[in-house]
């Protein structure tokens, strides 16, 4: 285990809509607002043709493939996550979100384009006090975080 101390900061409360790419929008909104470490919650919808990473092709190979997952129609959605700084100081999204329709389910990472079906409310919560930063991993291709 690795860790690091932070203090709370700001707390933002956001509003995604209609055709918004998640993890776009939520790192150019911490970089426009100076914000380099958060935690993010959220709650809305996905739109139909919302790709996610639903894990590895292989669990042993390396580096990891990810398998990708489209959402055919809209779903409800519900996630938690993270913002660090990667190597180059850019603040990056990492959040698993939950995605459902009609009693099935899905889940995975949103980074490979979840895009916003009307709203999505995010609530982001800046975390002070810490140099982690997110750091490439040779073997796995993962940016790992260094606290």
């Amino acid at each position: 285990m690795k860790y690091s101390e932070a203090a709370p900061g700001r707390v933002f409360v956001i509003r995604l809509e209609q055709g918004e790419v998640v993890h776009e929008a939520l790192e150019r909104f911490a970089s426009e607002h100076g914000v380099h470490s958060a935690s993010v919650i959220m709650v809305g919808a996905a739109d139909s043709g919302s790709t996610i990473v639903c894990g590895p092709r292989d669990g042993d190979a390396r580096p990891v493939v990810p398998l990708r997952h489209s959402l055919p129609d809209v779903h409800e959605m519900t996630g938690t996550g993270t913002i660090f700084p990667d190597e180059d100081g850019r603040p990056t999204l990492h959040v698993h979100a939950a995605f459902g329709r009609e009693g099935t389910a899905s889940a995975g990472c949103v980074r490979s384009g979840v895009v916003v079906w009307q709203i999505l409310e995010v609530i982001m919560m800046e975390l002070l006090g810490t140099d982690a930063k997110r750091v490439r991993d040779p073997s796995t291709g993962f940016e790992l975080l260094e606290p």
